[in-house]
């Protein structure tokens, strides 16, 4: 019997590998509104992260999230989306 194929993706704070379901997407809507992907498969662009604070901090200090969403990010909008990560 085969395996099925775990999908990997990168941590933009961390830069790891990790299997797509132990990360949070991140995305940019067609209406240019930066939300948090619980499915994954909203239409937009995405970014991973790791569900820890580490990596949401080095996200939002070295500008990343805005560099991999081709999107200005605002420090508002990443302190909601840390603040609803971290209660979630």
């Amino acid at each position: 019997m085969k395996r099925k194929k775990v999908p990997m993706r990168m941590c933009i704070g961390c830069k790891e590998m990790k299997p797509k379901n132990e990360l949070i997407r991140i995305v940019r809507t067609t209406d240019n509104k930066i939300e948090i992907d619980s499915t994954g498969k909203k239409s937009g662009r995405g970014a991973y992260l790791c569900k820890n604070d580490k990596c949401i901090e080095a996200s939002m200090r070295e500008n990343k999230l805005s560099k991999a969403l081709d999107f200005h990010v605002t420090k508002e909008m990443v302190l909601k989306i840390k603040e609803e990560l971290l209660n979630s």
